[in-house]
Parts: C-alpha cells; sequence; structure tokens
C-alpha cells in the first residue's frame, strides 16, 4: 500500500498518545481485537473527537508494522516526522525568550539509543536536535516508541556536514562542548547557562576528529569503576541535567 510506506507507524500507548495530542496529521488508529481497558477506550475516544478511523486488526499485523517494539495493542499511521533548519530551532528558543539549548549527536546508530536521547531532551527542555544526514537513526517507530512520545515534541535538524553546522551555531553566538574523556573538563565545572550545544558521540568512536576539533571545549563525566565509558544516551541524560541545573535552578 502506497499510502502506507509514504508514512510512519507509531506504535505503543504513551507514544500514540502524544502523538493524538500533538495535532500532527493521522491517518488511522489501529487497536488490536479483544482489546480494552481505560488507556485504550481514551485512545479511541481522542481519535474519534479528532474524526480519525479506527480499525481493529490482529496482532500478527501490529507485530508487523512495530519493528520489534513493543506496541501495546495500538498503532497510529501519521505522516513521516518532518525535520527543521538548524534556523527554526534558533528561532523556537528566540520565540520562548531564552538562551539556544541544543544537542548535537554524531553518529548515533542506534534506534533505542537515539530516542532515550529525544525522551531526556525533551523533558529538559532543549529547543533542539542536530543529527547528520548520514550515519544517523531513522526516525523510526522503535525511535518514537523508545522516546515514549517525546519525538512529537522534539525539533530535529538533519544536516549534510555537522562541522559546518557547528560554525554557524558558533556565529550565532552558541557555545558548543562534546563529551570526551581523558584530560577534558569536568562536566560539572564548566559553565553550562550560556547559549549552549552539547555534542555527544557513539560508544565506540565517541566524537570524531573534525566536530571535536571544532568545539569550543571538551567535557567529561568521572568514571571510577571498571568501565571507561558511559552508554551514549545515559552521558547525553547527565550533561542535559547539568545544563538545566546551572540554567534553571538555584543552588
Amino acid at each position: 500500500m502506497t499510502e502506507e510506506r509514504a508514512a510512519r507507524h507509531v506504535v505503543g500507548v504513551n507514544p500514540t498518545t502524544e502523538l493524538l495530542s500533538s495535532g500532527c496529521p493521522v491517518d488511522r488508529l489501529y487497536v488490536e481485537e479483544h482489546r480494552s481497558g481505560p488507556q485504550i477506550r481514551r485512545l479511541t475516544a481522542m481519535a474519534k473527537e479528532r474524526g480519525i478511523p479506527v480499525i481493529h486488526t490482529t496482532k500478527a499485523y501490529l507485530d508487523r508494522v512495530s519493528e520489534g517494539a513493543v506496541h501495546q495493542g495500538v498503532a497510529a499511521v501519521a505522516a513521516e516526522k518532518e525535520y527543521c533548519s538548524v534556523d527554526d530551532i534558533l528561532q523556537y528558543a528566540a520565540q520562548r525568550g531564552e538562551p539556544p539549548f541544543l544537542l548535537i549527536l554524531s553518529e548515533i546508530m542506534d534506534p533505542h539509543n537515539l530516542g532515550a536521547i529525544i525522551r531526556s531532551a525533551e523533558g529538559c527542555g532543549a529547543h533542539g536536535i542536530i543529527v547528520p544526514a548520514r550515519r544517523s537513526a531513522p526516525l523510526s517507530s522503535v525511535v518514537a516508541k523508545t522516546s515514549a512520545g517525546a519525538l512529537e515534541h522534539m525539533r530535529i535538524a538533519r544536516v549534510t556536514n555537522l562541522a559546518a553546522a557547528i560554525d554557524g551555531l558558533k556565529k550565532s553566538g552558541v557555545w558548543v562542548y562534546g563529551a570526551a574523556d581523558g584530560s577534558a573538563a569536568l562536566y560539572t565545572d564548566t559553565d553550562l547557562r550560556g547559549p549552549l550545544a552539547l555534542v555527544i558521540g557513539n560508544e565506540g568512536a565517541g566524537i570524531g576528529k573534525l566536530v571535536r576539533e571544532k568545539c569550543d571545549g571538551l567535557v567529561r563525566i568521572p568514571m571510577v569503576g571498571s568501565v571507561s565509558s558511559l552508554n551514549a544516551s545515559v552521558a547525553a541524560g547527565v550533561l542535559l541535567y547539568e545544563a538545566l541545573r546551572q540554567r534553571n535552578l538555584r543552588t
């Protein structure tokens, strides 16, 4: 079916609830046959209120379209998540009267990591995320499910060249700090209160050499155990919430 190939499936109770709440175009809602309960009834009511067809289907169908994610008996067919531009993110921050707060992801290929990072970024008030056009996990149903619906609220810019994007941010007055190890400054000793972009690399190679060189500074999370690094999504969460603490909370 051409319509479904051009669309995406959002699966699971929380992601589907956030999708329906966001106002994004939704073609239809699938509900597993014989499924009931308050969450299913609420989703069905939300869909009907928006005039979205509710179709009862088999577990086998939902298993197939969920790409391995836990669907909990529901899936919505929605328009593809649209990428924005970096300027869109900066304009959104300006509209809110806040200094820009962005995340730059360097070659995050695991959809579970990407979804978890999006969830943390949205939760701590980041204005947007920048990903490379190549070597980045697509915005799949697994990403949507892992983000617990945060994907529907997060602005994501896809760029052909991360280094060039960083140059553009710096010209706009944004300070760029990359997560690293070794002799980098302790993350709690770094001022993260102004216009800020945090760069997170993948677990295997970290941040690439060119992107690393473009950063204004590097920060590290102390490790005192036997392992040398954190999962990318955990590292992103630690740095994001330290930035939130410095920017918004009184200590």
